[in-house]
Order: structure tokens, then sequence, then C-alpha cells
């Protein structure tokens, strides 16, 4: 989450006039995150966050995503819920941009991850894709490998100026994984973004799953991928097995992987790593003047990558 947009009294005010949520009691932007403008607002009714979609997010993709969470709180699982106005529309327009009100979910993202909290991960994740199995729309995975081809000569002309031989080193391992990715493992809806910032948790009990808006239809397994990447290495960027392992077998309880998948995940592992080293870099390198936003370093991906270019079996992961 990020503010980019800026959102006064006034305009906040007509806005609530739309819904039968009271009147605004405070208002404050929240700046984690890259790719929207939100706000945590509290009204005399209850605590929502208000969020306003920046250029990155089309606006053809917006039912997709609202309803990924609307299908997840339906299905039980402690996901965000899109707010109606009077007229019963969800999806709004404010300060000339796509605008949503969304359920305020109680909780704390965790910086201290223990083993407890990505077997609750895993958990949540596998009855996420078990949820969405008859979530019917289908969206593209916009950065998938061909994204990650075009932000590769996008930020070319500049990776070495960030760390020497980074582009050499991208260019390889974008070679490797044309090769080795594979194509036909089982596929549905996924998060593709499910970071701890985006799971709060209240005590050992995960009460918010929330920013789905790199949700799309990809391989079931490279959700997990991206797990592994975002919560089983340490603030050193060490792997850290028991983590992995809590995480797998927690997952697997609730979604059993096929043996294909099994098979893949060091390979998906690498290109989740290679996912989040580009856009990272490509932000890096492309700052949006005026936005009140912490930027991601690109090298944390490219220490979980070398990572994963050791591995060849999943069983290597949890040891």
């Amino acid at each position: 989450m990020a503010v980019y947009t800026k959102v006064d009294d006034k305009t906040l005010a007509d806005f609530l006039s739309r819904y039968d949520v009271g009147t605004a009691l405070s208002f404050k932007g929240i700046a984690e995150g890259i790719e929207n403008s939100n706000y945590l607002l509290e009204t005399t009714q209850d605590r929502f966050i208000l969020t306003l979609y920046e250029k990155r997010t089309k606006e053809e993709d917006l039912p997709y995503f609202l309803g990924m969470m609307a299908h997840a709180a339906r299905a039980g699982l402690p996901s965000a819920l899109p707010i109606h106005d009077k007229s019963g529309l969800a999806l709004q327009t404010l300060k000339g941009k796509n605008a949503c009100l969304i359920s305020f979910l109680s909780g704390v993202s965790v910086d201290d991850i223990q083993p407890g909290h990505c077997r609750k991960l895993g958990e949540a994740l596998a009855r996420l894709h078990k949820a969405w199995f008859d979530f019917k729309p289908i969206r593209a995975n916009e950065i998938g490998f061909e994204g990650w081809q075009h932000m590769a000569k996008a930020t070319a002309a500049c990776a070495d100026d960030l760390h020497a031989g980074l582009k050499y080193t991208i260019a390889c391992e974008l070679d490797y994984l044309a090769n080795t990715l594979p194509k036909n493992l089982p596929t549905g809806t996924i998060h593709a973004d499910l970071f701890p910032d985006n799971v709060l948790f209240t005590g050992d009990k995960i009460t918010g799953l929330i920013d789905f808006y790199f949700g799309c239809t990809d391989q079931l397994a490279y959700d997990l991928a991206i797990c592994i990447n975002a919560w089983c290495f340490d603030e050193h960027h060490t792997f850290v097995p028991a983590r992995a392992r809590a995480m797998i077998e927690e997952y697997d309880q609730h979604r059993t992987l096929t043996p294909e998948e099994r098979t893949a995940l060091p390979i998906l592992c690498r290109g989740a790593a290679m996912r989040f080293l580009l856009t990272r870099l490509y932000d890096y390198q492309n700052p949006v003047s005026g936005a009140v936003v912490s930027p991601k370093n690109p090298l944390d991906y490219l220490k979980r990558l070398e990572f994963h270019q050791q591995i060849k079996e999943t069983d290597h992961y949890v040891v």
C-alpha cells in the first residue's frame, strides 16, 4: 500500500455521502506497499480502507480483483470485503481515479516471523486456492515470464549501476527459466503477492488477507513459491528451513501437492525470485515523484535467487 493521490477533507466527505457508513473521525495515509493509494479511515460507524487505484492497475481488471475478495470472504476466509454504496455499487470514482471502500480487518503484520506463522500461512494459502476453485473469471498473469522479459529489457541499461554484473545475471537466469519453467501444473486463481505485510495476525491466528491486486490465473504451486521467497528468509536474507517446512507441510495437508508440483518447486522459487527482483529493480529505477512510499531493495531478491539456484530438490528446502 502507498499514497500517491492526496484526498482533502471536503472531497472525502462528499465521497462518504454515497454510503451509509457515517462521517469521518480520522483519515490517514498508509505508506507501505507500492501500487495504489491507500488510507485508513475511521467513521462514526466503523473502520475502513479507502483505496484509489493508480495507473498500473487497469480499470478492466478491478471487477476481477474485487470478485476475488468477495469470493474468498463468502468461503469463510478473513478476506477484505468491498463495501457497496447506497445504489449497490462497489467500484467508485474519486479524484479522477477508480476507488473502492473496503472493510477494515483487525490484526497486525508480523516482522519476527516464526515457523508457526508460516504454518498458518500455508493453511490459508491452500484454503484460498480451494475456495477459488469455483471462481469462474480468468485473468492472465501480466507479470509472468513474458513480463519478466520486458522488465529485463527496460532495466538493462541501468542494472549494473545498482550491482556489478546484474544485467548478465538476469539474462542468464531468464535463458535458464525459458527452458525449465513447468507448463502443465494445476492452475487456478492465485493471490500472487501474499507477503507478510498482506497477512494480518491476531495472536497466532490469521485475521486478515489483503491486497489482491496482483491476483491472476496461474499455477497454484507458483503462489506457494512466492510465499517461500517472502516468508522463509530472515533479515540477513538467510534461508530458514523450519519456516519452509512448516509452510509446505501445512499447505500439503489442506491441498495435496502433486508429485509434479513437488518436483517443480525449486524452479518455481527461482522464477518467483526473478519476478520480484525485476519488479523491484524497475520501481527502483522509476520512482514516482511526490509519492509517500517506501521503496524495496531489488538486491534482496538477488540473494534469494542465488540461494534457489543451489537447490535441486524440494526436500532440500526442509532439511
